[in-house]
């Protein structure tokens, strides 16, 4: 079996690690994997041939997203280390895009059997049941999905 778990950083995701490490740890795995996809922000705004922000606020905006994509990086590096913790192995994939689509085709271009992840992540509005990002793997993945409160 190949188990794929989705981190973010937040609290929910950290008790999806939590969970994918008793079930690694319960029965024949052959993979666990886990994934940290960093979302991007176009940093170009201008409308038409007049620019409403300053080379200089591009340049700031490109710099605090450089920062983001290294706080994302030491995010899942850090998570890796509690299945190192566990004497478990685990391959770190980290991927630039639309989380909930990268989830997707990265669980289902590698064959995973399952996919774990939190119920909320990090993102800005609270669902009333389930987070966007667990949302739409549940329906756009055709492999298991368990999602972790």
């Amino acid at each position: 079996m190949k188990i794929l778990v989705c981190t973010d950083g937040s609290e929910q995701s950290q008790k999806a690690i939590e969970e994918t490490i008793k079930i690694a740890s319960g029965c024949s795995v052959d993979e666990v994997a886990m994934i940290h996809v960093y979302e991007s922000r176009p940093v170009s705004l201008s409308w038409g041939e007049e620019s409403y922000v300053s080379q200089k606020d591009i340049e700031r905006l490109r710099e605090w997203e450089e920062k983001q994509k290294e706080e994302s990086k030491q995010k899942l590096s850090d998570a890796a280390r509690i299945f190192e913790k566990n004497n478990l192995k685990v391959n770190t994939i980290f991927k630039e895009g639309h989380p909930a689509d990268t989830i997707v085709k990265v669980a289902t271009e590698e064959g995973f059997d399952m996919v774990v992840l939190g119920s909320r992540g990090l993102g800005g509005l609270k669902k009333l049941f389930l987070g966007s990002v667990s949302n739409a793997v549940i329906l756009e993945l055709k492999s298991n999905v368990l999602i972790v409160k």
